[in-house]
């Protein structure tokens, strides 16, 4: 018997249903930002798939009827071919959270990570004939997360005030890491007139190329970085081989294999210059938006770390002022300490030699005027006494005047103290030594 006329088979609608589905699913996906691809057979021949799957695996290979590895030869060996054949194998629908894969092969290969649906395809005897793949792309999602913990690590580390040169070399290594195409970053570091800019970070860039830039001048045209620290606006230069910015740098940015270079400023709260910050590229580039915004991002961060370094700087140098000022403080209180004790010392002796002049003036006042002079040495002097001569040691004698001179300004010893010449007392028996010998 046959089925009743306008009637279908049970198996027949199935497939007239399932057929529905498909064309739903197809234009459901059409326009939508989620990746759709619809797989059929063991090898996986892509049937159907939405404009945003050939935009994310690049439209040179937007072609339908060819196995997916054959469309998309990179995804050997990823795991991606091998859970679609657990899905048609098992039957069972499997999903897969930020699955990572590569897209694409060098030079332009990307990293790319995805949130997949994989649902078998039956036919109308619920034989799984393939697999519908459903991805949406979490990879922006991805980096920004990775892009808020290193940031925040950033963070950390100036607030523990890390050295200067670890922070920025830090920064630049996170950038180049989160970058989906390949960048080398440099940070300059504004000198206090703001009128040269030194090395600050560059661990990717050649050595010779950083000991070439490092103290150039800012000002017009002076390539990506001296341009837009003098200007204070962000400077992209998207092809370096053309660009007039670059005509005295041309040469060395050939040599260290760069073709593009987008520069952005640092700038303390104050507006003032701190330094600069630029991502190199090996080809020309024009960046989009988020470039510049993580340009805009790090720039911050950088100021932050500059500027706290600068604070940093100087409360230790205003220490140094301060430890040198009560050092030599010190060192003046401790010659003043000295300066009054030998002055104190001074003024004992002084006091000590003045009551010896006044005991032995006080002794030589009672001793009697003899009548001649005393300063004749052993052969004596007739001479009358008439001058009184004395030393601070107590000896004193009267003599002529011939003889008081000659006391005065040939022994030297009367009225000074002295131990070499033994004071008045050796001039006046100096005859009795001369005998002896």
């Amino acid at each position: 018997m046959t089925g009743a006329p306008g009637r279908h088979s049970p198996a027949a609608e199935t497939a007239v249903v399932g057929q529905v589905a498909e064309e739903d699913l197809r234009a459901l996906f059409g326009q939508s930002i989620a990746v759709f691809a619809s797989l059929v057979g063991p090898e996986h021949v892509v049937e159907s798939a939405n404009p945003a799957f050939f935009a994310t695996i690049g439209e040179h290979r937007a072609r339908r009827g060819v196995p997916l590895v054959e469309l998309m030869p990179e995804l050997a060996g990823q795991g991606f071919i091998a859970q679609l054949d657990q899905v048609r194998r098992t039957g069972e629908a499997r999903t897969g959270r930020d699955v990572r894969i590569v897209l694409g092969t060098s030079p332009h290969e990307r990293e790319a990570f995805f949130d997949f649906t994989y649902d078998p395809r039956r036919d109308a005897e619920g034989v799984v004939t393939g697999v519908r793949v459903i991805g949406v792309e979490t990879t922006q999602v991805k980096h920004a997360q990775h892009l808020m913990a290193e940031h925040r690590a950033l963070l950390e580390q100036i607030a523990r005030q890390a050295p200067l040169a670890e922070v920025l070399d830090g920064m630049a290594r996170c950038i180049e890491d989160l970058s989906p195409q390949e960048v080398l970053v440099s940070v300059l570091l504004a000198e206090p007139d703001g009128l040269h800019l030194r090395h600050g970070a560059a661990p990717s860039l050649p050595e010779f190329y950083n000991r070439a830039i490092d103290g150039i001048a800012t000002g017009e045209g002076v390539g990506s970085c001296g341009t837009a620290a003098h200007r204070r606006e962000p400077v992209v230069v998207t092809e370096i081989a053309t660009d007039p910015f670059w005509d005295d740098f041309r040469d060395l940015a050939d040599r260290a294999g760069l073709a593009a270079c987008w520069s952005t400023p640092i700038l303390a709260r104050d507006g003032s210059l701190l330094g600069t910050f630029a991502m190199y590229h090996r080809v020309p580039r024009i960046p989009r938006e988020s470039d510049l915004a993580l340009a805009r991002v790090f720039a911050g961060t950088a100021a932050l770390a500059i500027e706290r370094h600068h604070d940093e700087q100087a409360r230790r140098d205003a220490e140094s002022r301060a430890e040198a000022a009560h050092a030599e403080l010190a060192k003046a209180m401790d010659a003043e300490r000295k300066l009054r004790a030998e002055a104190e010392q001074r003024a004992t002796a002084a006091a000590n030699l003045n009551a010896q002049m006044r005991a032995a003036a006080a002794s030589q006042a009672a001793a009697p005027r003899p009548e001649h002079c005393q300063l004749g040495g052993a052969q004596g002097c007739a001479d009358p006494a008439e001058l009184k001569v004395a030393d601070s040691w107590g000896d004193s004698a009267w003599g002529c005047h011939a003889h008081v001179e000659e006391a005065v300004f040939s022994v030297r010893s009367a009225f000074i103290a002295s131990e070499e010449l033994g004071g008045l007392a050796a001039y006046i028996h100096r005859g009795s030594a001369t005998a002896r010998r």
